[in-house]
């Protein structure tokens, strides 16, 4: 078990996106987070009280999370600096970057000489079978993007609490490192041999009552080209019967992609339902998701009633309106 409260390291993020595994924590499990900590140069905030980790240990945080994605999962120098203060002072630390704190043998020295405990969550801890793609009982819905870090599991999360709140039955299910740390469980799906991606999604998503939906976390993009493999994963593993689809108008190119503009909604809605009914011959696009923290209210109100006359779905920013309308959606099916 990972201890909390929290406090978030952000590190020297450049970005605000690169602190999405922080912004979500924070958003989706506040009282898990007592204050951030930033080095010289970071260029995030997730709006919570800087703190040093003195100050933190005072107010009771107990683990320092790893609040950043970077590419590459990397830990520089300059942050284990930060690290080994921090097993020094009796912090615990948690992450789910790539580059894993066990195979850092100067945290590792430091948390055995401290007693304290190394969390690295983007570990799968299960002998995940290969996917045999045979129909399994109860719903599911798949978040699918325009592109990395464009909302799909503020969507997911969004809609499992919509979905609650009218009394149906749904279930979270995590597929990455933030949706892990805030929830406890979950497949880290990037870190799966590929083989097994497809298989570690049928695993987390069994049978279950007719009427109850899992609602799976998406990953990455199709029309990314370095992470359109776990999209697959989560499109055949998953056999939804629902997509939703999600994306954030601003961007003018793919996230770390400067040669890649983002396709259209249109581009995604039929790419992806094609890949989805080979598992899923039954599967429907049912809404979609808009990430409008660029825009103003106004604005927001604006390109969301333009998607909807073009695409013919709901569309809702589920994080800033609710997500009523796709979990209405999902009750018709």
């Amino acid at each position: 078990m990972i201890e909390t409260p929290y406090l978030l390291f952000l590190g020297d993020a450049p970005d605000q996106l690169a602190a999405k595994v922080a912004q979500g924590i924070k958003d989706w499990r506040p009282d898990n987070a007592v204050g951030q900590f930033r080095m010289e140069g970071c260029g995030a905030d997730v709006g919570l009280s800087d703190m040093t980790l003195a100050e933190a240990k005072e107010a009771g945080a107990k683990t320092l999370v790893i609040g950043v994605a970077n590419r590459g999962g990397v830990i520089s120098a300059a942050w284990k600096e930060v690290l080994v203060e921090a097993l020094d002072m009796g912090f615990d630390i948690a992450s789910g970057l790539h580059n894993l704190l066990s195979r850092e043998k100067v945290l590792v020295a430091a948390a055995e000489k401290n007693g304290r405990s190394l969390h690295d969550v983007r570990v799968p801890n299960v002998e995940y079978p290969i996917a045999n793609g045979k129909k399994r009982t109860g719903k599911r819905v798949l978040a699918v993007g325009t592109d990395c870090s464009v909302g799909k599991m503020y969507t997911a999360l969004a809609l499992d609490a919509a979905m609650k709140e009218r009394g149906m039955k749904s279930s979270f299910r995590a597929t990455g490192q933030t949706g892990i740390l805030i929830t406890g469980e979950g497949v880290p799906l990037d870190a799966v041999i590929a083989d097994f991606m497809a298989g570690s999604i049928e695993y987390l998503t069994p049978d279950n009552d007719p009427d109850h939906w899992d609602v799976i976390e998406g990953q990455g993009s199709l029309f990314h080209v370095s992470f359109s493999g776990v999209t697959m994963a989560l499109i055949h593993g998953g056999q939804p019967d629902a997509l939703i689809l999600c994306h954030e108008p601003t961007r003018a190119h793919m996230r770390g992609l400067p040669d890649y503009t983002l396709p259209s909604l249109e581009a995604v809605r039929d790419l992806s339902l094609m890949l989805a009914q080979v598992a899923n011959p039954d599967c429907k696009v049912v809404g979609v998701s808009v990430n409008t923290q660029h825009l103003s209210e106004q604005e927001a109100k604006d390109y969301l009633a333009k998607v909807e006359a073009e695409m013919g779905l709901p569309a809702v920013d589920p994080f800033r309106h609710g997500a009523d309308r796709l979990a209405e959606a999902l009750e018709k099916l």
